[in-house]
């Protein structure tokens, strides 16, 4: 058995730059919507084996590109359905720029691989995996803020669990997204040392253990334990092709009152998606603006009809747009918007209002600009301004109804980055418009808002346009869905938050410090050991 699988390794390694983009698209299947995690753990073992056996840093570095590329590349196809979506640029770019952005993307990979390999020597292929882990843990937290950062999707997401369980990530209060990514590269490489050295009952029973962790039921919630905050959170289907349609919006309205109004005489929380209001509800606006939407012109008219439906004694978090105004050639103009949730109260009046800080390149703004417009590039949806991203994480305080933090859209996949540590929120609220992200886009986005629930310890909401909305307690356990492609509404008590957890507290720090202690664990205790027995 050792004998064949070291004829397969040789093999394999005589053909390395094909294993390795093999390798990294087959470790992205156990990701949602697929979920074939053990396939990908033996390919994420498989490939720190062609790592260790590289010769010098450069093959290495190729190898761990290449494996990046063809990983991130079939992880990120949702994005090339954002271009069937728009009428600016032709839909084939969207499956060129997928690969071009991976381009990228994949140098995080390539220096994890580079690192790893300086730092070598003779040691073996648990060691080294032990190093490369460390060495992943930084260059993706690096990925999540070089260039605005863009860490869709962290490595660690294929050890989250089914719905109803958390699976391994269950770690993520102790580790961070990121650590929990080192964690993935640790257990393939302790796979492969096994295979490798013929231990094949040791790695079916590390295979067993790591199955039984993934299936384990384990929930830390009380069953029925939720706050006394009552929601009521709405999913309208509003199609993609229909979001910017004028001739679509009041019917788009009548759609969202409809699931709404049932149960307005009580009190509660109403949440609508991004996307969900398509009239300006702020005042000072020229005439012009509202008179493109469906409020008859008026904005405290669209304020008063919305206070109507969601009812005197509730509050509604939506999505809505905002504009920001200035004056060109003699005339106020829109230079510019902010992507926002606002909160607002029975009467219609506008209580609070948070500013998307992670901007969506492309999406909601062109990047230079002034370079790429004049050779035929534009944003994939509607309009000519660019948003401006707001401050970053803040806490709406709703009085009887909490504190709510709030991530719009994908936001929500930055770890760390998703909650204000001076002023924790009860609960984070995630409005969301996944109907341009495909058939992998939206359960990847849901996974990753499970893995913020788990690791900060706060149940999150997410209702969106098309799919799926969910609710998720603070285990990361989805306690009701709408499916995608379904008009609906969920109703009951928002889950109850736990104390702050580890992570909560000090963020990314975490992941860092875990990155550094792998690299004292191998570097650092040999020569310990060897200093002690010296002495002694």
């Amino acid at each position: 058995m050792r004998a064949q699988i070291n004829w397969l390794a040789s093999l394999a390694y005589r053909r390395s730059n094909l294993t390795s983009l093999i390798l990294g698209a087959l470790a992205a299947v156990g990701y949602p919507p697929l979920g074939l995690w053990p396939i990908s753990l033996l390919a994420l073992s498989g490939f720190v084996a062609l790592l260790w056996r590289a010769e010098n840093w450069r093959s290495a570095t190729i190898v761990g590109w290449l494996f990046g590329w063809a990983h991130l590349t079939l992880a990120n196809n949702w994005i090339a359905t954002a271009f069937t979506h728009q009428a600016k640029m032709p839909e084939f770019l969207g499956w060129l720029a997928v690969p071009l952005l991976c381009i990228y993307l994949a140098i995080y990979p390539a220096l994890a691989a580079s690192l790893a390999h300086f730092a070598k020597r003779s040691r073996g292929v648990l060691s080294f995996g032990v190093l490369l882990a460390a060495a992943w843990i930084l260059t993706e937290w690096l990925r999540s803020w070089v260039f605005t950062g863009y860490p869709w999707p962290p490595l660690g997401l294929m050890l989250l669990g089914d719905w109803s369980r958390p699976g391994i990530a269950a770690l993520l209060p102790w580790l961070g997204t990121y650590a929990l990514s080192g964690l993935a590269v640790v257990m393939g490489a302790a796979l492969a040392s096994c295979m490798m050295d013929g231990r094949k009952w040791i790695a079916a029973t590390l295979a067993a253990i790591i199955g039984a962790a993934m299936l384990f039921p384990y929930s830390s919630v009380i069953d029925g334990q939720d706050s006394d905050v009552p929601y009521a959170l709405v999913q309208p289907l509003i199609p993609q092709d229909e979001i910017n349609d004028p001739t679509k919006f009041e019917e788009q309205f009548e759609r969202i009152a409809r699931l709404t109004l049932p149960g307005r005489e009580k009190s509660r929380l109403v949440l609508w998606p991004e996307s969900a209001i398509p009239d300006y509800l702020e005042d000072g606006y020229p005439q012009r603006y509202y008179d493109r939407m469906t409020a008859a012109g008026d904005p405290e008219f669209a304020r008063l009809r919305i206070g109507s439906v969601i009812g005197p004694d509730s509050a509604l978090l939506t999505g809505v747009v905002n504009l920001d105004l200035a004056e060109r050639n003699g005339r106020l103009r829109a230079v510019s918007a902010r992507n926002s949730v606002i909160s607002l109260d029975g009467t219609g009046s506008i209580n609070s209002e948070y500013a998307k800080a992670h901007l969506v390149p492309y999406g909601e703004y062109l990047p230079m600009r002034a370079l790429l417009e004049p050779l035929g590039f534009r944003r994939l949806v509607a309009g000519s301004i660019d948003y401006l991203p707001g401050p970053g994480p803040r806490t709406l305080d709703l009085g009887e109804f909490g504190k709510a933090g709030v991530q719009i859209c994908y936001e929500i996949v930055f770890s760390g980055q998703v909650a204000d540590r001076d002023n924790r929120p009860d609960y984070l609220f995630n409005p969301s418009n996944d109907g341009w992200f495909g058939f992998w886009g939206p359960p990847q986005h849901l996974a990753q808002a499970r893995m913020r629930a788990i690791e900060e310890g706060l149940p999150v909401l997410r209702s969106t346009t098309t799919g799926i909305s969910a609710v998720i307690d603070s285990d990361g356990i989805v306690r009701q869905t709408i499916a995608t492609g379904e008009a609906g509404r969920v109703d009951g008590l928002i889950p109850a938050a736990k104390p702050p957890t580890l992570f909560a507290q000090l963020g990314n720090i975490l992941p860092l410090l875990w990155s550094s202690l792998l690299i004292i664990l191998v570097l650092g205790m040999p020569r310990l050991v060897a200093l002690v027995r010296s002495r002694s």
